[in-house]
């Protein structure tokens, strides 16, 4: 791991211009859950013009660093958060002129998404997203109980969800991603079933699952320490996973990676970057990058983020070069949390190692389809396990 004081040379890399997907963060709040360790700050109105400004900044910097040439088609584009729809109608326009001074941006060829709280989204602020280019979004509804919703500290109720996804619709969005959250603590009652089933009703194209992680530094992880809360069960985390993975399936979704499920043909094209190891830029604070074998990461907080673009230092807090074995690893990680699974000749690599897998498809946990292993819904729940036993047969 290197600090941002010893950067790395562009011919490092493998690629020979700017990648063709950009991740930007905005790391603005109008309030902060309880649960959440992202880079944000709470600001009622965001400094707009300046996250803007510094984004511009890190563009220069990067085309500078790495010596490419403007003009370069961007086949995917995610604006993440924090709350982009913050941002409201001209920040997005204007973020969207300084990307296109640096990529193109194509209508029809770049999957251009963004996310956005239901509380701060309606038809008009999605009508101006779409005439600057947006063409997905992706609304973090988490639950659609008010209860739950409340324990959890959003400012949406289930009915400012559900009129989001219709005023979604309004603003010309056919592509429409819902996050759930799940695996709750067990003080938390909940219907998962009944929410799972009007979500279906809600008849997007696109849902991601996120189980509850106890953060280090939260509010959460000290109601915990303190006995205020109960930590999350595990079983209770399995019992719901394998719960919406069969609603969703039985609803006609894919369930293509762990966390995501589309309807044919409407799986998020940006996600695939990070599961294919493509090179992608990420811009804003504590923004994570990759351009093979490099991967980068941007200083973690706003004011500190913006200081170090102001005084030409870059963004980076620091990089590291992904070795041989390592870059392997993470192949396989990749391909078996997605239905790709893992390719024959990594099959018979492992094979020949000693590695066991046919002692998994007897446990349910991988299927055998067109000679590729894929993990099965139990296999998912056992990612881990499984990867460290292939690791290790990888090293004998």
């Amino acid at each position: 791991m290197r600090p941002a004081g010893a950067p790395f040379n562009a011919g490092e890399t493998r690629s020979a211009g700017p990648p063709r997907a950009l991740y930007v963060h905005f790391p603005f709040c109008a309030h902060r859950c309880h649960y959440c360790d992202f880079s944000v700050t709470r600001a009622a109105a965001p400094p707009v013009d300046r996250w803007v400004s510094a984004i511009e900044r890190e563009l220069a910097w990067w085309f500078e660093r790495g010596g490419w040439d403007r003009g370069a088609v961007l086949d995917t584009i995610f604006v993440g958060g924090g709350t982009p729809s913050l941002l409201g109608s001209t920040g997005m326009e204007e973020l969207g002129d300084r990307i296109a001074a640096w990529f193109r941006v194509d209508p029809v060829r770049t999957e251009w998404t963004a996310e956005a709280n239901p509380a701060s989204f309606d038809a008009r602020l999605g009508a101006r997203w779409r005439a600057a280019g947006v063409n997905r979004l992706s609304l973090g509804v988490q639950s659609l109980d008010d209860a739950v919703l409340t324990w959890l500290g959003r400012l949406h109720d289930r009915c400012r969800a559900t009129e989001a996804v219709s005023e979604a619709r309004t603003a010309g969005f056919e592509r429409v991603s819902l996050d759930l959250m799940f695996g709750l603590p067990p003080d938390v009652a909940r219907d998962l079933a009944a929410e799972a089933d009007a979500l279906v009703a809600l008849d997007v194209s696109h849902m991601s699952l996120y189980g509850l992680s106890v953060e280090p530094r939260t509010p959460l992880a000290e109601w915990i320490r303190m006995g205020r809360v109960r930590a999350p069960d595990e079983d209770r985390y399995a019992a719901e996973y394998r719960l919406l993975s069969r609603r969703l399936r039985a609803a006609g979704y894919e369930h293509y990676e762990v966390s995501n499920f589309a309807r044919p043909g409407e799986r998020c094209r940006h996600n695939w970057s990070y599961w294919n190891q493509s090179s992608y830029l990420a811009l804003g604070p504590s923004a994570h990058g990759f351009l093979p074998p490099i991967r980068s990461w941007n200083v973690f907080r706003w004011d500190r983020y913006e200081r170090a673009l102001l005084a030409g230092h870059g963004p980076l807090e620091g990089w590291e070069r992904v070795g041989s074995a390592e870059e392997e690893l993470e192949r396989i990680w990749l391909d078996l949390r997605t239905d790709r699974g893992l390719a024959p000749e990594l099959m018979e690599e492992f094979a020949g190692n000693g590695a066991r897998p046919e002692d998994w498809i007897e446990a349910g946990w991988l299927e055998e389809r067109e000679r590729r292993w894929v993990a099965t819904i139990e296999g998912w729940l056992r990612l881990d396990t499984i990867v460290a036993a292939l690791a290790g047969a990888e090293r004998r």
